[in-house]
């Protein structure tokens, strides 16, 4: 059996070659490997350290992607391989070594069209606000039910994964990524799965350990433009999201509304106030209880405003999504993805 990983990725240095080599190192049995590593133009030396184990190993390919964002560089993994089965990675995560003969033995004997792991969150520097924002964007107040962030028991059935296994056959039923989308085109290819019958499965002992943004800002825009694309992804699939993707673009909308509407009676600055507060309370209560854990005082009001700034983020994405996308109609624009 062949198998094909695909790596989109830009400016990796950091993390590409310890990367690679958990790959190399991966415990396989009757699996033949092949690794397809799409650079994204990348102006650091993520290409030259690609192509430096390329020429070591032959099963290491790279492939240039000039359009720099992700599902341009899948696609052209994809078309480039040969596998039966195609595993999508990340090159910013760490995998354990039974994560590939995990997958694929999960993906055939339950007859899945896609699997994929759980995220172990992890710092992305070492600093109080990284470890804080692990602790916030772990939270189910935070992301809501979304499975792969959190510690689930057993092989349950779910609506996406993270860096999917899928059947190579799904491509040719479905088609590829979507190539608008610069963010969520795993949730919105998942979507067009399900709608045609696939069955997607989360394997929860099979853990990721995933580098969370380490800073506010980058924290930020990334769920900007998760928030941004999520309109776009229930037009083209032709179906509403789920509750929790609505919540965020409601709190804001709300906000938004309530500060409006106090001008003409303070009362409903009022209501606004209180809302906040609660908001905000309920994330010291979170950062109070990862406290011991966390070690550092900081934890308890770093905590509530990052889960205030990523409800506030992906929400005016959101808001800004149905207007671009679903009022006015437009193409999205290339944009890059935060990192």
């Amino acid at each position: 059996m062949i198998v094909s990983v695909v790596i989109p990725c830009r400016n990796e240095e950091a993390h590409i070659q310890s990367m690679l080599q958990s790959l190399l190192e991966q415990e396989l049995k009757d699996i033949e490997l092949e690794i397809l590593v799409a650079d994204g133009m990348s102006t650091d030396r993520t290409a030259t350290i690609v192509a430096e184990m390329a020429a070591a190993h032959d099963n290491i390919r790279l492939i240039e992607n000039p359009d720099q964002v992700v599902p341009h560089g899948l696609n052209k993994a994809i078309n480039a391989s040969s596998g039966t089965i195609i595993v999508r990675m990340d090159a910013h995560s760490e995998y354990p070594q039974n994560y590939i003969q995990r997958m694929v033995d999960v993906l055939v004997f339950e007859g899945a069209d896609n699997v994929g792991g759980v995220w172990d969150t992890q710092p992305g520097a070492d600093t109080n606000m990284a470890r804080s924002i692990v602790i916030a964007s772990s939270s189910r107040f935070a992301i809501g039910n979304a499975h792969y962030r959190y510690e689930n028991e057993g092989i349950i059935e779910v609506d996406t994964v993270p860096f999917g296994c899928y059947v190579r056959t799904v491509f040719d039923r479905i088609g590829l990524f979507d190539e608008d989308m610069v963010r969520n085109q795993d949730d919105e290819l998942n979507a067009r799965l399900i709608n045609a019958g696939g069955k997607i499965l989360l394997i929860t002992d099979l853990k990721i350990k995933y580098y969370a943004r380490p800073t506010l800002k980058k924290l930020s825009k990334m769920f900007y433009q998760y928030g941004l694309f999520k309109p776009l992804v229930a037009k083209k699939v032709g179906q509403p999201a789920t509750w929790r993707q609505f919540f965020p673009a409601l709190f804001v909308l709300g906000n938004l509304v309530g500060i409006a509407l106090g001008f003409l009676h303070p009362f409903f600055w009022g209501i606004v106030l209180v809302v906040n507060l609660i908001h905000l309370f309920i994330g010291k209560m979170i950062g109070l209880s990862n406290y011991k854990e966390s070690k550092s005082i900081s934890t308890i009001w770093q905590v509530p405003w990052i889960i205030y700034c990523i409800h506030w983020s992906y929400g005016w994405g959101y808001l800004i999504g149905i207007w671009r996308f679903i009022i006015l109609g437009r193409k999205p624009k290339r944009i890059k993805p935060s990192r």
